[in-house]
């Protein structure tokens, strides 16, 4: 992808975060779902660290290399023609140097968007508010140098991994979501937050953009609208959404023995090719 192209789509990712409409954005795991999205009329694409890892063969919690997540991004940036913004879960570095390098070669693969962590997994402390402002100040210097806005996704973590009672998570996560903002973060990202009366309190609270994640609990996409809520995601959700269809598909083969159920689906072989003919 030439740089003028990478810049475009970045701006129209950016572009999209300001409305009017809350922008929903699908989570792909490979290059097939990331086609289908594009043909559904997205304007953009999120990719999903657990979907892509599991495609890979691994767990979710960066047990993937940075190396393998960044292969199949790339190959999803280069399979649609809309701007992706990629998970790339805490940023496969021990610094923010190192981190901001994994951003770089983000940006060579042809994202315009990354969403990164804050927590370390369960069971390991967050990184502290300075540590991930740091981190966020570098990709930042890392993007202004490639020319990309590149737009960037802090993830907050509090809500998953805090401590405390569910007032002083909040007031942490305000805490880190300001100073995430400062740092040069476009959107901050709630996790684990579902509670619409706490959401629409977070969104007042902090300049940047809200994304929240959808799923069971969470208020309904209009809801989050309603609310002020930017952005709203799947994370592995979707993913997950296809395994029963494709477990059942399993059984039922294997109990009448015979492939009569696949000639029930509306994609044909061809229809397949023709998500790709164009690339």
């Amino acid at each position: 992808m030439k740089r003028e192209e990478q810049r475009a789509r970045a701006m129209t990712l950016r572009k999209l975060h300001q409305g009017p409409r809350i922008l929903v954005l699908p989570n792909a795991w490979d290059c097939v779902s990331a086609r289908l999205f594009e043909e559904a009329g997205f304007p953009a694409i999120a990719t999903t660290s657990g979907g892509v890892a599991a495609v890979l063969g691994y767990a979710d919690g960066q047990h993937i290399s940075a190396g393998e997540m960044l292969m199949l991004v790339s190959r999803i940036a280069q399979s649609v023609a809309v701007p992706v913004t990629a998970d790339l879960e805490a940023g496969y570095g021990a610094s923010a140097a190192e981190i901001a390098g994994v951003m770089r070669r983000a940006i060579d693969a042809g994202v315009v968007g990354v969403n990164l962590e804050d927590g370390r997994g369960a069971g390991r402390p967050l990184s502290s508010i300075a540590e991930q402002a740091g981190i966020i100040r570098a990709v930042r210097d890392v993007a202004a140098a490639a020319d990309v806005p590149l737009v960037i996704n802090a993830r907050v973590d509090v809500f998953l991994h805090g401590s405390g009672d569910p007032e002083d998570r909040f007031k942490q996560a305000v805490e880190r979501a300001r100073a995430y903002c400062e740092a040069g973060a476009d959107v901050i990202f709630p996790i684990g937050l579902r509670d619409s009366e706490t959401i629409s309190r977070l969104v007042r609270s902090v300049a940047c953009p809200v994304n929240v994640m959808a799923g069971h609990g969470a208020p309904s996409i209009p809801e989050l609208e309603g609310i002020g809520v930017r952005r709203v995601t799947f994370g592995s959700g979707m993913m997950r959404a296809t395994m029963p269809y494709a477990w059942k598909l399993a059984k039922d083969i294997r109990a009448r023995t015979e492939s009569d159920l696949l000639e029930q689906s509306e994609f044909s072989h061809a229809a397949v090719n023709a998500l790709f003919n164009r690339r």
